[in-house]
C-alpha cells in the first residue's frame, strides 16, 4: 500500500541481484512510495541476476558501477543525476563479498590479499561512495544513507569469516561519516542490522539453514524478512525518520538483545 512516503524523492539503490535480495524488494517499494532512482550494481553482478526485468518494472535505468573505483562511482552519480534532472535523497548501499568465504579459507588461514578485497568491496566502498557524494556536492540536504550490517559486527560467529571484520568496519564508517555529513548538509547515515535473511549471497554462507533455524527460535518475533527490511529501509529514507543518524539498528525481530528463549531451553532438556 502507498503512503507516498518517498514522493518527489530521488536516489541511488546499489546492489540489487534478484527476487531474493533486499535491494530488489527495496527498489520495488521505493517505486510504490513515489520515489525515482536508478540502480546499479558491479558489471559482473549485472550479468548473473536480472537487474534490467527490475529496471523496466520500475520505469528507470541501470548504469554500471564498481563500488570500489571512485571513477566509476563518479561516472554513476554524473549519469545518475542527469537522469534524475537533480540531486540525490537516499542512497541504499547493499554490497558485501569475500573472496575467502567463497573459497573456504577459514579465519585463522585467511588469505591477505582476499581480506583486503573484502575490506574494500564490502565496507571501504561506503566510504568512497560517500566520500565523493559530499566531493561532488550531490546529496539533497536532509537525504539519507543507508547500509546494510549484520550482529556479527559485534558478536562472533565463526561462519561470517571476514564478514564480520567488514561489517564491523561498516558501521564505523558510517559513525563516522555520518559525523560530517550531519554537520554539512544534515544528511543521516545509518546502517541496518538484518535477521539472517534467505537471499543469493545470504544463502551462500555454509551452516546458513541451520543458523537461520537457531536465530527464527531465538527471536521473539521470529526473523525478520527481506519485505520487512526493504519496509524499514523505506522508513530510513523517508522524513518520518530525519533524526535518526549515526546508529546501527538491529531489525532482527529481538534476536539481538534475547538471551536464550524458551524454545532454545525446551530443546536443551
Amino acid at each position: 500500500m502507498s503512503n507516498n512516503l518517498l514522493a518527489g524523492k530521488k536516489g541511488i539503490i546499489t546492489g540489487a541481484l534478484d527476487e531474493n535480495s533486499i535491494a530488489w524488494k527495496t527498489a520495488l517499494k521505493a517505486k510504490e512510495q513515489g520515489a525515482q532512482f536508478v540502480l546499479t550494481n558491479a558489471p559482473v553482478a549485472l550479468r548473473m541476476g536480472g537487474i534490467q526485468e527490475l529496471a523496466k518494472e520500475c520505469n528507470t535505468e541501470v548504469i554500471p558501477a564498481d563500488a570500489t573505483s571512485v571513477d566509476d562511482i563518479k561516472n554513476l552519480y554524473t549519469q545518475s543525476k542527469e537522469l534524475l534532472g537533480g540531486n540525490f535523497d537516499f542512497i541504499l548501499h547493499s554490497i558485501g563479498m569475500s573472496p575467502n568465504v567463497r573459497k573456504g579459507k577459514a579465519y585463522h588461514e585467511l588469505n591477505y590479499d582476499w581480506l583486503q578485497k573484502t575490506y574494500d568491496i564490502s565496507a571501504v566502498s561506503f566510504h568512497k561512495m560517500m566520500q565523493t557524494a559530499d566531493q561532488m556536492n550531490v546529496m539533497n540536504d536532509w537525504g539519507s544513507i543507508v547500509g546494510l550490517s549484520y550482529i556479527a559486527a559485534q558478536r562472533t560467529y565463526p561462519f561470517y569469516n571476514d564478514m564480520a571484520d567488514a561489517k564491523a568496519l561498516l558501521e564505523s564508517i558510517a559513525r563516522s561519516y555520518g559525523y560530517r555529513f550531519g554537520k554539512k548538509n544534515k544528511v543521516r547515515v545509518n546502517t541496518i542490522s538484518q535477521s539472517p535473511t534467505p537471499t543469493t549471497a545470504g544463502s551462500g554462507i555454509d551452516g546458513f539453514d541451520s543458523f537461520y533455524n537457531f536465530a527464527q527460535k531465538m527471536s521473539p518475533l521470529g526473523n525478520a524478512t527481506a519485505d520487512q527490511c526493504a519496509d524499514y529501509i523505506i522508513t530510513m529514507f523517508s522524513d518520518l525518520t530525519k533524526m535518526v543518524t549515526m546508529q546501527n539498528l538491529f531489525h532482527d525481530g529481538g534476536y539481538s538483545f534475547t538471551g536464550i528463549s524458551e524454545e532454545l531451553i525446551e530443546e536443551m532438556k
